[in-house]
């Protein structure tokens, strides 16, 4: 073991222990929670053992969501009409999880139903005027007497009058932030001005979740449909669940019930033909599912429908119940993901690249304190894939720590595509729209979330929007928002490091707004060897004076580019190794602390 291995292992991170207030962490463990669990929900907010419930019957009520009983008056009524429906959905996993629990809810009422998903590089995103007129096309026949957006359409004004000027209505279902002005429609969005619905965070999918229970207490209030005919609906939650964790909504207590259920029904075995066909292709099995199988190893093959290809084909997957269609759908995701994963990795590289460029242009090195550094990042090349830059963003701003922005070239058009990736305290959408009102007409389209948002303009304003944006971070973010920094739940004592601890880790939903638990010890490290030339493989014991000689522990370091010192301090979680039929406790190491 030499020095420069050492050093190379990984860079030391900052990190801030969180707070947990001991009175609230002690009632939650008088409540009956494992005194461990007790003080990593304390330490996240969580008060009582009522929000860490998973039961169904403390689903937030459908009847505090603004406009959401209008929208089943109409709905209901259109179907009991049999007037024609269209879902137009977004092209990412929560817009399709979304357009199948639409397509499955709606067709059980006896709705008449179809769907549409724009091309993510001919129409962009959204119930644009032009996909209304495509949509007219398509179904010239007969058009829509109702269009239905799920995942969009808060923002939509153009696409909403066009649909009028067609005599097609519009029901948004969005969760999106709205803009000034709210299209002329019956609109359900958590996030629209004077709704009171307690949580902002549903996914797309969770309010089409929550309009299709509003449909069917309508059904049986107004509609007086006996109780043995209404449909079920709690088997479309593993549906609700994908789309949750993969949209990476906040984990509140109400998205944590939805994905704890679909989890729950998911592990039963009863899950759609095209859900099974999905974790079938991804080696996982789903009477293992957890919500990290859901955000890194189904949803990325959802999304690389959209990203490469047609979303229809994700869609018609999680419609499908047929086992062999669904086993022929779920495999062209797959391939379309390795495909993905190829231009992806090749565009990251090229992006790190041209942004370290960029940065040693103006003095700055890799290795050198980024404070000097500018406070965004904005990076165009015109060989980047647009359907991936959303990814390429999101790689880089976890590596420089800065809001990044990854623009493509628009084959469709003169325009360029920017995809938006910030950190904690930068709202990048708040950030689009005061360059817009600084800059009227700079910005073509923008929209999005705090952490996430797309945008297009003119590539010969490029240069100009670039400046606009690091003023606006000058605004925006403070200084002390661009050092990164890890919290952890403290240390683990020696007689902790245990397996069955590790599965009630594993057991709870942790995601977006509700981070996996992370610990600091001290360790000694008594082997460790690389694999694959990428990743550590290390025996541990955690250097504890007190516990005298404590356990032995296996642990893995992902892409650690190094070796550790002999005793060294790190950040791990705590994880659970399922190797050819044996169970054991392994440590995933985050970093040296």
């Amino acid at each position: 073991m030499n020095a420069p291995d050492i050093a190379a292992a990984g860079p030391r991170l900052a990190s801030r222990k969180r707070h947990v207030d001991p009175a609230v962490s002690a009632a939650l463990t008088q409540a009956g929670i494992h005194p461990v669990m007790a003080r990593l929900l304390a330490g996240r907010d969580v008060r009582s053992a009522y929000e860490v419930a998973t039961d169904l019957d403390g689903l937030l009520s459908p009847d505090q969501m603004l406009n959401l009983t209008r929208a089943a008056e109409v709905l209901a009524q259109a179907i009991v009409n049999g007037e024609k429906l269209l879902v137009v959905a977004d092209f990412d996993a929560d817009g399709a999880t979304a357009c199948a629990v639409a397509i499955r809810g709606l067709r059980r009422f006896g709705a008449r139903v179809d769907f549409l998903v724009p091309d993510r590089f001919a129409f962009g995103y959204g119930l644009t005027a032009a996909l209304v007129d495509h949509a007219a096309a398509l179904h010239h026949q007969e058009l829509p007497d109702w269009i239905i957006t799920v995942d969009n359409g808060i923002s939509s004004l153009a696409g909403v009058n066009r649909a009028a000027e067609l005599n097609m209505r519009v029901l948004v279902t969005d969760h999106h932030l709205p803009g000034p002005t709210l299209p002329k429609a019956v609109i359900v969005n958590p996030n629209q001005p004077g709704c009171a619905f307690p949580s902002k965070h549903l996914a797309g999918v969770g309010v089409m979740f929550y309009l299709l229970m509003a449909l069917r207490a309508q059904f049986r209030v107004q509609h007086q449909w006996p109780s043995e005919q209404l449909p079920r609906l709690d088997d479309l939650l593993p549906i609700v669940a994908l789309g949750t964790v993969a949209d990476l909504v906040k984990l509140d207590a109400n998205n944590r019930r939805l994905v704890a259920q679909g989890l729950k029904r998911l592990r039963r075995g009863t899950a759609f033909a095209g859900l099974n066909a999905l974790f079938e292709v991804a080696n996982r099995s789903p009477r293992d599912a957890s919500a990290r199988d859901l955000g890194f190893a189904i949803g990325p093959r959802i999304n690389a429908a959209g990203r490469l290809s047609d979303m229809a084909i994700g869609i018609r997957c999680l419609i499908e119940d047929d086992p062999e269609q669904a086993r022929e759908l779920a495999t062209t995701l797959d391939q379309l993901n390795r495909e993905r994963q190829e231009i992806e990795s090749e565009a990251r590289d090229s992006a790190l690249k041209l942004a370290h460029d960029k940065l040693a242009a103006i003095g700055i090195g890799p290795s050198e304190d980024q404070k000097s550094a500018p406070l965004g990042i904005v990076l165009h090349d015109p060989q980047w894939h647009q359907g991936v830059i959303g990814l390429v963003a999101g790689r880089l701003k976890e590596a420089l720590y800065r809001p990044t922005i990854i623009i493509a070239s628009d084959v469709e058009s003169s325009l360029i595509k920017g995809s938006c990736r910030s950190i904690p305290g930068v709202h990048i959408r708040d950030v689009l729209e005061r360059i817009d009102s600084h800059h009227p007409g700079l910005l073509r389209a923008f929209g999005g979330h705090a952490m996430a948002a797309g945008l297009s303009l003119a590539a010969k304003d490029l240069e100009r929007f670039s400046q606009a944006f690091e003023a606006a971070l000058q605004e925006f973010a403070d200084p002390a928002d661009l050092q990164q920094i890890l919290e952890f739940d403290g240390e683990l004592k020696a007689e902790e490091f245990r397996l069955d601890l590790a599965q009630l880790l594993g057991s709870q939903i942790w995601g977006q707004g509700f981070p996996e638990p992370v610990f600091i010890n001290d360790f000694e490290v008594l082997s460790q060897r690389r694999i694959k030339e990428q990743h550590l493989r290390l025996t541990l014991r955690p250097a504890d004076p007190s516990a005298g000689q404590g356990p032995t522990l296996e642990a893995i370091w992902f892409r650690a580019s190094g070796l550790c010192a002999p005793r060294s301090r790190l950040a791990y979680r705590l994880g659970v190794n399922d190797w050819q039929g044996r169970t054991s406790l392994q440590l995933e190491i985050v970093g040296l602390a």
